[in-house]
């Protein structure tokens, strides 16, 4: 079984991020989803259910957009308390050691703005050098961010399509760390 964890602050009107869901929700793998925003709107977080939330579960999905270069505001105020000292680091803070970390990020921007000589200078994976450490200092397996890039543009259907077609990325991966 794995958690989703999910982070996207405007979810009821992202077309990419709902039909990412709703295909995870429709496979056949045991799911837990816990959307952050529904879960905390006030950003108070209840630390102990969402550590209950990661014991239960080997594989961890990230799934958020990813916008000004980073993860959203609550996701990375969710890794400064949850991944807290002697839980997730520190010299009793294994409780994470040894689960699988994967980042699944809808793009706004097409995947050739993240090169060398694209708007933003750099591969995607360059930005995400905090989100991989926080993992390897979790003693987390980290996987390389499952990305779509483009959830921008296109039409409505388009985009659901790129979403159900990017859960299947997702359902492929988890079901390849299900058997490692």
């Amino acid at each position: 079984m794995a958690l989703i964890i999910l982070a996207h602050p405007n979810f009821d009107k992202s077309l990419a991020n709902k039909a990412i869901i709703e295909e995870l929700q429709n496979s056949s793998l045991d799911l837990e989803i816990r959307n952050l925003h529904r879960l905390y709107p006030d950003y108070k977080i209840d630390v102990k259910a969402e550590q209950e939330a990661l014991l239960r579960h080997e594989t961890v999905v990230f799934q958020c957009p990813f916008y000004w270069l980073n993860v959203p505001a609550l996701l990375k105020l969710w890794f400064d308390e949850v991944f807290a000292y002697q839980f997730a680091y520190g010299s009793q803070g294994d409780k994470l050691k040894g689960k699988n970390f994967v980042p699944s990020f809808t793009v706004g921007a097409g995947e050739e703005q993240y090169l060398i000589t694209g708007k933003h200078h750099r591969r995607i994976y360059e930005f995400c050098k905090n989100i991989e450490q926080t993992a390897y200092y979790a003693q987390m397996n980290y996987t390389d961010p499952i990305c779509l890039y483009g959830s921008s543009g296109g039409t409505e259907n388009e985009i659901k399509s790129m979403g159900r077609e990017h859960a299947r990325k997702v359902i492929t991966c988890l079901k390849a760390l299900a058997v490692a």
